[in-house]
């Protein structure tokens, strides 16, 4: 830079005076101020997002879970589990309240039985903003057909 009289003549060739660059002084402040509550709504959003993908990869292993272990006999057997909904539940560990756990059985229009499990839980959001729900109902459902029953004795 080189200086001449009062104004300062920048890299780019410009002259500045300096009054002018003592007015850009609190311009980054005022720009933070304005800025910083659509960041932190934005935030706030990504996080429930994030939240809300996690709780519905969670009700989808539950879903999947309890129907393997409705839809194979030789499971049932082996497994430590009593029932559909407690095996069901094992994946949901980290979840509170426990998500609801429904089974129904039935047979498709080719004669093939088949096992669906559902597995529902309404989410609480973290955000309160208007226009974002603070309910959210999300429900899984996986549908498995019965393994055929072979014996294993020959």
């Amino acid at each position: 830079m080189r200086l001449l009289g009062t104004a300062i003549q920048s890299p780019g060739g410009r002259y500045q005076s300096k009054s002018a660059r003592r007015g850009r002084k609190g311009a980054a402040a005022v720009e933070l101020a304005v800025v910083l509550p659509l960041l932190v709504f934005l935030f706030l959003l990504a996080i429930d997002f994030a939240r809300v993908y996690y709780f519905s990869l969670t009700l989808t292993n539950c879903a999947r879970a309890g129907a393997l272990y409705a839809s194979d006999p030789a499971v049932q057997d082996e497994c430590p589990f009593p029932s559909t909904q407690a095996a069901a539940l094992a994946d949901a560990t980290n979840i509170s309240p426990a998500p609801k756990i429904t089974e129904s059985n039935g047979t498709d229009a080719s004669g093939r039985a088949y096992v669906q499990v559902t597995a529902s839980y309404t989410f609480a959001t973290i955000t309160g903003f208007p226009g974002i729900p603070n309910n959210i109902a999300l429900n899984r459902t996986v549908k498995m057909y019965v393994a055929a029953n072979i014996p294993t004795n020959f």
